[in-house]
């Protein structure tokens, strides 16, 4: 299950996930629910799903303050917090149309985390900001 990701967020969640309409697995969203911890807060769960170190990664961008809760026979065993490593490789694209990242040469993007809440990155290659709507960059 992940818990405390940001309001509205659920969708993207599940997009970096690969999950649509026609999977097989049990999923729950609940979306913009009351926090203690954030004024409006979603959840996923997914059964049977470990999630790899690069979805962690990409959600850790849109939720910073996301939990990841491992759930066994009903009960959470284990919770650990996101979080950003201090550069994120090939997982967002620049936003700047003229990075060199963004043209055909052979090259994986790559950010350098500035802030992790609210997460601000810095593309290492051209220096532009990426700060707003960070889920339409992810790849």
């Amino acid at each position: 299950m992940i818990d405390h990701i940001t309001g509205g967020q659920a969708l993207n969640v599940l997009k970096i996930l690969g999950i649509s309409g026609t999977t097989k697995a049990e999923v729950t969203v609940v979306m913009n629910v009351g926090s203690g911890r954030l004024v409006k807060k979603d959840i996923v769960k997914v059964e049977d799903r470990e999630l790899r170190d690069e979805e962690v990664n990409r959600i850790a961008l849109i939720a910073p303050l996301a939990t990841l809760n491992i759930i066994r026979d009903s009960k959470v065993i284990e919770k650990h917090p996101v979080n950003l490593p201090e550069e994120i490789v090939g997982v967002v694209r620049c936003q700047n149309p003229n990075c060199i990242s963004n043209t055909k040469e052979p090259i994986e993007s790559k950010m350098k985390v500035m802030a992790k809440n609210p997460v601000l990155l810095r593309c290492l290659y051209c220096e532009q900001p990426l700060t707003n709507e960070i889920a339409e960059y992810l790849i």
